[in-house]
């Protein structure tokens, strides 16, 4: 049985996201230190650990359950197309709103997004639809 390439980018984007999401979820200061954002208060170190910790944690774990579960391939494809669209469309927005300049840091997170968009996308528009 050949595996689509659908569940390939889920199962990929599963990994990434889970990782990256429990390293950030212990470890806050891991994604700060990314960015130059600081972690000084524990509200910051909460909101980081959150956003960047259980956020991904969770989209990766949907992503594992439309891995596995035929009955959210379609929804999971969608989910994972629209998230990171919406994070390179807002990536984008704000690196050419800023005056201040940016690191290759945010030119290769934009890119990862874009490309994990557009893949997540084609590969839904690939995938009959099924009532069932």
């Amino acid at each position: 049985m050949s595996m689509s390439f659908g569940r390939i980018l889920l199962g990929a984007s599963a990994l990434i996201f889970i990782a990256y999401g429990t390293i950030c979820l212990f470890d806050p200061n891991v994604p700060a230190g990314f960015t130059g954002l600081e972690v000084p208060t524990g509200d910051a170190f909460a909101e980081v650990a959150g956003m960047y910790g259980g956020l991904q944690t969770g989209i990766g774990l949907f992503c594992l359950l439309a891995f596995f579960n035929r009955e959210f391939y379609r929804s999971g494809l969608m989910a994972l197309g629209l998230t990171m669209g919406a994070l390179a469309m807002a990536r984008m927005i704000a690196i050419l709103a800023t005056v201040q300049p940016v690191t290759a840091y945010s030119h290769a997170a934009f890119g990862y997004e874009l490309v994990t968009a557009a893949l997540a996308f084609l590969a839904l528009s690939r995938t009959p639809y099924d009532s069932t």
